[in-house]
């Protein structure tokens, strides 16, 4: 896609926002549905089902999708569709571009073997591969920019509020 292209898809949708804030908050929802055998969710994705279970390090057999690279795929895939929409409004020729996220997670604290120890993802690092004639200068201001507005890198750095509740059926 060129970035004039981009411009007109973009241009009436931010209109719009502009004009209605209201509509410019948009829903996002998951869901999981319990295996009732194993310790196995059932997660619908637009790819199709994805069964999630227990890491081989908690006692998983390796077969199930594991949470935390979940969340590390939905980083990368944000920020590489940022990117990417980025450069082409930046008009910047990505010959091949690659998004890494790697994460570390102690799982003694997960497995309750350890109650100082943290329970989740304690360190991500980002790693962007591009290869590309442009000015570094302008490749930085890309990778800046992508960070800006990849929603889920906002997410992870900037935590919102989480509440629950249990609702009996």
């Amino acid at each position: 896609m060129d970035p004039d292209k981009l411009r007109a898809l973009q241009a009436p949708l931010k209109e719009r926002y502009k004009a209605a804030p209201e509509l410019a908050l948009i829903p996002a929802r998951a869901e999981a549905v319990i295996d009732q055998e194993d310790i196995l969710c059932r997660v619908a994705t637009h790819a199709g089902t994805t069964w999630t279970g227990l890491h081989p390090a908690a006692g998983g057999d390796g077969s199930s999708a594991c949470s935390a690279d979940m969340l590390l795929e939905a980083l990368v895939a944000c920020a590489g569709v940022t990117l990417k929409a980025v450069a082409t409004a930046m008009r910047i020729d990505l010959k091949q571009a690659k998004v890494i996220a790697d994460g570390t997670w102690d799982i003694r604290g997960t497995l309750a073997v350890d109650r100082n120890a943290p329970v989740g993802l304690t360190e991500i690092k980002l790693k962007y591969e591009i290869d590309s004639t442009a000015d570094p200068k302008k490749l930085q201001k890309m990778i800046e920019l992508t960070e800006r507005y990849c929603v889920i890198y906002q997410t992870l750095s900037q935590p919102p509020a989480i509440t629950s509740e249990l609702a009996l059926t």
